[in-house]
């Protein structure tokens, strides 16, 4: 199950930081179809906002696709957005975390890494490269 937070601070609308995490959670295969995600009651608990943030922010991923309501028995995982194996994200995030540790040791802080990684991302994915 997931578990969700929120950055209050970073200017993102509340129900957009919960649909952004359940989709990344779909791509690391923490979530997997038939997964039932948390109610909103619980949610309401657990982060302490409206009910109707949560159900907005499932009514978003259900107009997408990715979750079905089911009445009376709660949200569940339709698909996944997952292209690799778990074990294929294990392997690569194991090569992120010492590229992050090469990347901390040459003096970089987060915000610099964050930069650093976005700028490849879009100019990888702009000219359609593929790295290995």
């Amino acid at each position: 199950m997931i578990t969700f937070h929120l950055d209050r601070g970073s200017g993102v609308a509340t129900y957009l930081q919960l649909v952004q995490q359940v989709k990344h959670a779909l791509r690391l295969g923490t979530l997997e179809p038939g997964d039932r995600l948390p109610t909103a009651k619980e949610v309401v608990a657990e982060l302490a906002i409206n009910p109707n943030t949560v159900l907005k922010a499932y009514r978003e991923l259900e107009r997408e696709g990715l979750v079905t309501a089911k009445p009376g028995v709660g949200t569940f995982v339709q698909r996944s957005l997952g292209g690799a194996s778990f074990a294929e994200h294990a392997r690569l995030r194991k090569a992120l975390n010492g590229w992050i540790a090469d990347a901390r040791a040459a003096g970089l802080d987060q915000g610099d890494v964050e930069a650093l990684v976005a700028s490849v991302v879009l100019d990888a994915f702009r000219h359609g490269e593929r790295t290995a």
